[in-house]
């Protein structure tokens, strides 16, 4: 149980850092900005703005929350730029708004919303891959761009995370090496170990016996693998040091290099 909440700790400050690093990708909400409902209701921004703002209070007093104030950078004409305040919203706080225009701007609004929301599906987290005819018959499976690039992230963040958690378990042999150098099967030789009292086997896992274990022969390594349908596996097994080499020579003869 230690072991795992220590895991866990680790895991989630590899993530929160690279969250941080990578926050504007992690924000991902949908949301219009009140130029574009201009734009899909034919109306004037000015009076857009001035609706939203009229409607604003109403909206603070029953969901306690503000709508989203921002700007945008707009070319002009003769070549140069202008910073336009707007909101920002999302389609909840959109279809509010929309409660104030007629039946034609309202139908707008809705399908632009749809338009937005499958374009979302198909690049939220977990995203299927896009699939070409050819790879259903056996080709090459085509993977969506942005499923590309967020599986390029998790990369980044499981090598991080492992990184972190094997950090103490770099130079060290699985039990499958140290049996080889004694010419024995991993089983033989855990069960040679168990039988001499210097491990002992718990829920699935071997373990150096208490009175051994602050001496520095044995270190954790953590294993991470994924099914098919993208459940998370995590294993972790004790591995032996150097220092745990030799004092396995010292209790079962010389090993051979």
């Amino acid at each position: 149980m230690e072991q795992t909440t220590t895991i866990e700790v680790k895991m989630n400050n590899c993530f929160n850092h690279f969250n941080k690093e990578n926050n504007n990708a992690a924000d991902v909400e949908p949301r219009m900005t009140s130029l574009e409902i201009a734009t899909l209701t034919g109306k004037q921004h000015s009076h857009v703005m001035e609706a939203i703002r009229k409607m604003e209070p109403a909206w603070e007093k029953t969901c306690k929350s503000k709508f989203r104030l921002t700007s945008r950078i707009i070319n002009q004409p003769n070549g140069g730029t202008r910073t336009v305040p707007c909101y920002s919203l999302t389609k909840t706080e959109t279809l509010y708004i929309a409660t104030k225009f007629n039946d034609e701007a309202r139908a707008r609004l809705v399908i632009r919303w749809e338009e937005l929301e499958r374009t979302m599906r198909s690049e939220e987290c977990g995203v299927r891959s896009e699939i070409t005819p050819k790879a259903e018959f056996g080709g090459t499976a085509v993977m969506h761009p942005a499923a590309a690039k967020i599986l390029g992230m998790a990369d980044q963040i499981m090598s991080r995370v492992l990184s972190a958690l094997n950090e103490g378990a770099e130079d060290t042999l699985t039990a499958t090496q140290v049996a080889k150098t004694f010419n024995m099967s991993v089983y033989d030789f855990n069960a040679v170990l168990r039988d001499m009292g210097i491990q002992y086997r718990r829920h699935g896992r071997w373990n150096i016996v208490d009175e051994l274990k602050d001496r520095g022969l044995t270190a954790m390594r953590t294993h991470v693998s994924y099914s098919l349908k993208g459940e998370r596996k995590v294993r972790n097994y004790m591995t032996w040091t150097m220092a745990g080499l030799h004092y396995l020579n010292a209790k079962l003869g010389y090993p051979r290099f």
